[in-house]
């Protein structure tokens, strides 16, 4: 299924004719940091002409249940695009941090970065809830500047890529008979390719489970982090309830998941110890974990962002903000090529363009990765005399704010802070 495609919109200077559209950009991927890119091109003004691949059938996803975690600078990134929904989202107000089998613990709060006027270290919301914002968004943007043009394409998967001197020629899986399209660049924005040779990677060994607790007292927007033998677990404000991320030990797994709701909610109460009690347990689900990133976020007019470019052990849960200034970075690049270009139709696909993104997204990107690996690496350690190490970490943590304060703000905003977004 597609969209029409406005009479008035002209094909891409120099995209051959031979297949049945032409565009600038084809986005594969229509998920949140895939549309975040859509909106953010679209807010633009710019005159683009945008084919979005989606693999799901129009409106589906919106009704997901998963929890995401965002940070304050995300946050501001959706608000600028108009797609926050403040309603839908629950404020994280602290963190408390801590180790089982150990001493020390820290609470990071949102007044460690008050200067910078923010009310909350994050949110949690839905994933479903997340979609149909950007979606409701996108409606918006296109209706409020006739610049960009978005093809979208339902219930659609890439079959094929064909690389030719100036453009990409994409088959199109549809359902029905195979539909190509050609753009000057392709985002890919949703998923991993099964190419192991182009990806650094990491088995932690472990698996995340995944469940909604109901605890026995108000959570009042505290967030915890309890780092384990077996990894760490967290508990994340969702409503009233907490989304629950229990990390465990592959090994582990099998006999974690066959326990009832009663014995593991036992099992519960006793990592966290007497700080927290909890009423009910929703279903549980798991997934195992690793490190995945690609070498090289773009080859010739292709270029990976969101979790196509890297996936993350979920601790801090930095996954999906990283992807989320991805997307914004990658639409400012192009955003400032294609207005300073006034007599003639930019390339989107140059690749000077696609070098000046992967020089904007290395710091940030390599910071990042570095954060969340270097946690589980150090919270993982069995070496003599680490637990004390941790626990003397976490002790200077907590009594010094000059510590604790570039913590706060690499949860709150990345290792950067997140870039800002303006359409005009």
């Amino acid at each position: 299924m597609t969209e029409p495609m406005p009479a008035q919109a002209a094909a891409p200077a120099g995209v051959s004719p031979s297949v049945a559209d032409s565009f600038d950009l084809a986005i594969v991927g229509a998920g949140p940091v895939g549309l975040a890119l859509t909106n953010a091109l679209v807010g633009a003004g710019v005159a683009l002409r945008i084919a979005l691949i989606d693999r799901r059938a129009a409106g589906a996803g919106r009704d997901d249940p998963r929890a995401l975690a965002l940070a304050e600078g995300s946050r501001r990134i959706l608000a600028a695009l108009g797609a926050w929904e403040a309603a839908s989202a629950t404020p994280i107000r602290d963190i408390h941090v801590s180790q089982r089998g150990g001493f020390g613990r820290t609470l990071i709060e949102g007044s460690d970065v008050a200067a910078e006027g923010q009310a909350a270290l994050g949110h949690v919301l839905r994933y479903g809830a997340l979609l149909a914002a950007l979606e409701q968004a996108l409606v918006q943007a296109q209706s409020l500047t006739g610049a960009a043009r978005v093809t979208r394409f339902a219930e659609t998967t890439v079959a094929a890529l064909a690389e030719e001197r100036d453009q990409i020629t994409l088959t199109l899986a549809t359902g029905g008979e195979p539909k190509r399209i050609a753009a000057r660049l392709v985002v890919h924005a949703e998923g991993s390719a099964a190419d192991a040779t182009a990806w650094l990677t990491r088995d932690y060994r472990q698996s995340a489970i995944v469940a909604e607790v109901t605890p026995a007292r108000a959570h009042q927007g505290r967030a915890w982090e309890r780092f384990t033998a077996d990894g760490p677990l967290a508990l994340l404000p969702l409503g009233s309830d907490y989304s629950l991320v229990y990390t465990t030990s592959n090994g582990r797994l099998p006999e974690l998941l066959e326990l009832d709701d009663a014995a593991f909610l036992a099992l519960l109460r006793a990592d966290f110890g007497t700080r927290l009690d909890f009423a009910a347990i929703g279903p549980r689900s798991a997934w195992p974990l690793a490190l995945r990133a690609r070498k090289t976020l773009s080859v010739p007019r292709q270029v990976w962002i969101g979790a196509s470019a890297q996936t993350l052990h979920p601790v801090t849960g930095q996954g999906f903000n990283l992807g989320l200034r991805d997307a914004l970075t990658l639409a400012t690049v192009i955003g400032n090529a294609v207005r300073s270009v006034t007599q003639q139709r930019i390339d989107v696909g140059a690749g000077a363009l696609l070098a000046d993104y992967r020089r904007q997204r290395r710091g940030d990107r390599l910071g990042t990765i570095a954060f969340t690996d270097g946690l589980i690496r150090v919270f993982g350690s069995t070496l003599p005399g680490m637990s004390a190490l941790r626990g003397i970490g976490l002790l200077a943590l907590d009594v010094l704010p000059a510590l604790r304060a570039p913590l706060a703000r690499r949860l709150a905003h990345g290792t950067v802070a997140a870039p800002t977004w303006r359409g005009d």
